[in-house]
């Protein structure tokens, strides 16, 4: 499973780079400031890193959340007659995860869209 992943994350990357450093030798970049690939205002190396960490953060939320109900399922297995109170703890848990991973999505989207 994380080579499969990490091979996603590979291919990804590389049809991501791939229009952006196919640039034309002896002009001026595409978003007419002088520089190269990282110095670009308008370049796709905002959108290139905003992406990879949107899809970072939203994959450790993800791993969390799936501890957390895995987690919780076991312990409500273990402990039948504490089953409201784990699901009360592990439902407010989540929801802090996902306010956390709400503002770093946003983070990641101001670097591409500022």
């Amino acid at each position: 499973m994380t080579k499969a992943c990490l091979w996603t994350a590979v291919l990804g990357v590389a049809l991501l780079a791939a229009p952006v450093m196919a640039q034309e030798h002896g002009g001026a970049p595409a978003g007419g400031d002088e520089g190269g690939f990282l110095l670009l205002r308008d370049s796709g190396a905002a959108w290139l890193g905003g992406t990879i960490g949107a899809g970072l953060v939203i994959i450790g939320a993800a791993a969390g959340i799936g501890r957390i109900g895995g987690s919780a399922a076991e312990s409500m297995a273990r402990q039948p007659e504490a089953a409201g109170q784990i699901n009360t703890i592990a439902l407010i848990t989540a929801a802090m995860l996902e306010g956390a991973t709400l503002f770093a999505v946003v983070v990641c989207m101001l670097a591409v869209f500022k």
